[in-house]
């Protein structure tokens, strides 16, 4: 990480010439503020995370009374949480699951005196299966059960067709010995196989997160779709459950992310009369940990798990206290894979965390619901999973009288085993990246008649106000929005630059407790008295810093990006303003997102306060007209330049440098080396953008103010192509409302950097400037 020595420069006395700007205390913080920075923003978001918890029952009003009315009064919290989670598209029409079979193989897998084992599929989404075992008991059934193994495991494990769980633990299978139904289906696993395109290149992220990625934008999840998978084997066996006398109990049961899904499935669909979870419940305020695929955005400020608990009520649930294998990380790089996949691990719940989540739950939940507690010695993690009690108690809760001798059941002789299909798992993910991408595809429209259907150009004078409830979308629900700054602004300043045309000085601003904004200010010297500059708020992008906006010392490699364009515009007499915007430190900040994320935050609900902090204290400065307040970002900055100004109307202009394009496509495809979908910025993604926002739309926040794109044709953050297409959308908006002069693109014959040519001009036209 660089350090950038501050030079401190002789002193003169008086004015803008002092060691500090008049009016702020003398600044005397040492060290690196950027890791500062970082790291006070860490301590914000991780005291806001147990505030959360705190107020999370603002958002419930359950009604005790009656079963009914407890059910009634948590349907906002339920349709909330489908939201979160993805699960939000129509189910397809299912009348009967499908055998698969070919010439040369049965569907018919194994078959006993006991069950019979088929391999099976069925329509989840257009274009999207579920696909596993049905075990189908012989005699009486007695129960319906969906059984979910864990990512890693297979459904022919769970079944003891195949190799890799113990006897006891395989309870798909001891389920079916009791008379029971049963559908396995298989997950998406955390191997990395299948993650990436051989058109493009392939990566060390699971498949599950390499689901997520796309997914996330386009507002679903993996998980969201896991459940629906499970959901519509629900909808069979309802359907099957209409063609009979007497209706079968259904009931899902899941172990480690099976359990997830589980738990979440039931939670959803009221139809699900109990559930097992084993190996998933604890208190989730360290989410941010686990791995990435498991990141709800906003779950937190409504959603503990006894809070999904809650959802299950007054239904039964089955909490069972088992071990999971320890991860440590993402699969490591291969040869002939990129890297890029997000750190996170899973490790075993602590009994304590447990129990606390359990008691919780307990009390949250309607009268006379069932929850039962499932554990070794009482007070202890069991050493498996799929125990006698755990399915006991979820076959008595559905009031199941099981078959005899169904716990000694044998599982199939070895020479009777199967292996588990390879390319069953190539065959789920497959399927749900070209889901994804449909949905990439069908977005425009989408967003076509959501934004600018409802958004007809009128007069450009009214065209902010129109626009309102959209920034308020934008940032509430997309962003994420956090109380403006609480704290007295408490300017600190010193003098670190002087040249003969300008004097610098670092200054330091309040936000919240531990969060600060930062940057420098280039004020010209020849600045009368009385007279008010425009500014222009230059912006560096990722792992940059303040300096990186300043120094033209050629042998820097920041000058190569940004040429010195602070600096350069303050010797055109323009007050420029550098901050610090905290996307530097790699992992340090990224894991600032994931923090973020499960309160329904992101990085810019920090950033965005932090730069009306910085607006506060610009207009009260007496050299600065707070009309003509500019703002220009390169690269990060120049997604700041459309995240920012969208949301603070007082930045009266806003040119994006080096990142303008087809932003939802480059989050989203897979069929273009540009994505970040193969690339390390796991924090890029932002939930539900696709169906929303994209640059076009986010311009429209901006107008009619003024607004500009500099664009490198050697840029490889996408080609010319995208850019000129979503460009246009906003330059038809500036036409339709009459002012087109107002916005312009310039291409140049250059790379990712400042050009300091058409957008200079831009400047000091806008913003009224003489050029000197």
């Amino acid at each position: 990480m660089r350090v950038y020595p501050i030079l401190i420069f002789s002193i003169l006395a008086g004015g803008l010439h002092s060691a500090s700007l008049p009016n702020t205390r003398p600044l005397t913080l040492d060290g690196d503020l950027s890791v500062q920075m970082v790291a006070g923003i860490d301590r914000f978001l991780m005291r806001e995370t147990t505030t959360t918890a705190k107020r999370r029952a603002d958002f419930w009003k359950r009604d005790y009374r009656t079963a009914k009315t407890y059910v009634a009064s948590i349907q906002k919290n339920r349709a909330r949480f489908r939201t979160l989670i993805g699960a939000v598209d129509k189910r397809l029409t299912i009348n009967a699951l499908e055998f698969i079979s070919t010439t040369t193989a049965s569907s018919l897998l194994y078959e006993d005196k006991v069950m019979s084992v088929h391999a099976v599929r069925w329509p989840v989404l257009p274009g999207v299966h579920g696909e596993g075992l049905l075990i189908q008991p012989k005699g009486t059934l007695r129960a319906r059960v969906i059984a979910l193994p864990d990512a890693d495991q297979t459904p022919e494990q769970l079944v003891g067709i195949a190799p890799g769980i113990p006897a006891v633990a395989q309870f798909a299978r001891r389920l079916a010995a009791a008379g029971c139904q049963v559908v396995v289906p298989a997950l998406v696993s955390r191997s990395d196989e299948f993650s990436g395109d051989a058109r493009v290149r392939f990566t060390n992220q699971t498949h599950r997160e390499w689901i997520y990625r796309q997914a996330f934008q386009m507002g679903r999840h993996i998980i969201g779709y896991e459940v629906q998978k499970v959901l519509a084997v629900v909808d069979w066996f309802a359907a099957e459950n209409a063609k009979q006398p007497i209706a079968a109990p259904i009931t899902v049961a899941g172990y480690h992310e099976g359990g997830l899904i589980a738990f979440y499935s039931a939670a959803l669909d009221t139809r699900i009369q109990v559930a097992l979870v084993s190996g998933y419940f604890t208190e989730r305020n360290r989410v941010w940990e686990e791995p990435i695929y498991r990141n709800v955005f906003g779950l937190l400020e409504q959603f503990g798990d006894a809070e999904i608990a809650s959802l299950i009520s007054p239904r039964a649930l089955v909490i069972e206290h088992s071990k999971i294998p320890k991860l440590g990380g993402p699969p490591k790089v291969r040869p002939g894979r990129g890297s890029g996949a997000a750190p996170g691990i899973l490790a075993t719940p602590s009994t304590t965390n447990l129990w606390a989540e359990y008691e919780r739950a307990k009390k949250l939940s309607a009268k006379g619901s069932h929850i039962a507690l499932i554990t070794k010695d009482g007070n202890n993690t069991l050493d498996t999973f799929g125990t006698d009690r755990a399915l006991e108690a979820l076959l008595g809760f559905a009031n199941v009288i099981p078959k005899a001798n169904w716990k000694t059941s044998k599982q199939p002789a070895k020479e009777l085993q199967s292996k588990s299909p390879r390319h069953r798992q190539q065959r789920q993910v497959s399927e749900l990246v070209e889901h994804n991408q449909r949905l990439l595809r069908f977005s425009e429209y989408e967003r076509t008649e959501s934004f600018w259907g409802k958004l007809p150009p009128a007069e450009a004078a009214k065209w902010h106000a129109e626009c309102e409830p959209h920034r308020k979308q934008l940032w509430k629900e997309v962003i994420g929005q956090f109380p403006a700054a609480n704290l007295p602004i408490n300017p600190r300043s010193r003098k670190i630059l002087e040249t003969d045309k300008w004097i610098g000085y670092e200054v330091v601003l309040d936000v919240w407790a531990d969060v600060f904004a930062w940057g420098y200010l280039l004020v010209p010297k020849d600045i009368k008295e009385g007279e008010r500059r425009p500014v222009v708020v230059c912006q560096h992008g990722l792992e940059g810093l303040p300096i990186d906006a300043v120094t033209r010392d050629e042998k820097e490699r920041a000058f190569r990006y940004y040429k010195g364009f602070a600096a350069e515009l303050a010797d055109r007499g323009f007050v420029t303003f550098a901050p610090h915007n905290p996307y530097r430190g790699h992992d340090a900040f990224r894991v600032l997102q994931r923090k973020a994320n499960p309160l329904g935050r992101s990085l810019f609900s920090v950033i965005v306060p932090q730069h009306n902090r910085i607006i506060d204290w610009l207009e009260t400065q007496p050299f600065v007209d707070k009309t003509r307040i500019g703002f220009y970002g390169l690269s990060y900055g120049g997604k700041t330049a459309m995240r920012v100004p969208a949301l603070e109307p007082r930045y009266c202009l806003s040119i994006c440098s080096a990142d303008f394009n087809e932003w939802i496509k480059k989050n989203v495809t897979v069929d273009a080396r540009y994505s970040y979908l193969f690339t390390g910025e796991y924090e890029i993604f932002e939930f539900n953008l696709g169906h929303t926002f994209n640059y076009a739309e986010m311009a429209a926040l901006i107008a009619p103010r003024p607004f500009m794109v500099e664009r490198g044709h050697k840029d490889g953050v996408a080609p010319d192509e995208w850019v000129a297409y979503e460009f246009a959308k906003v330059r038809r908006l500036y036409a339709n409302l009459g002012i087109p002069e107002r916005t312009e693109i310039e291409f140049f014959n250059g790379p990712h950097s400042i050009n300091g040519k058409a957008t200079y001009e831009f400047l000091h036209r806008h913003l009224k400037w003489p050029k000197q």
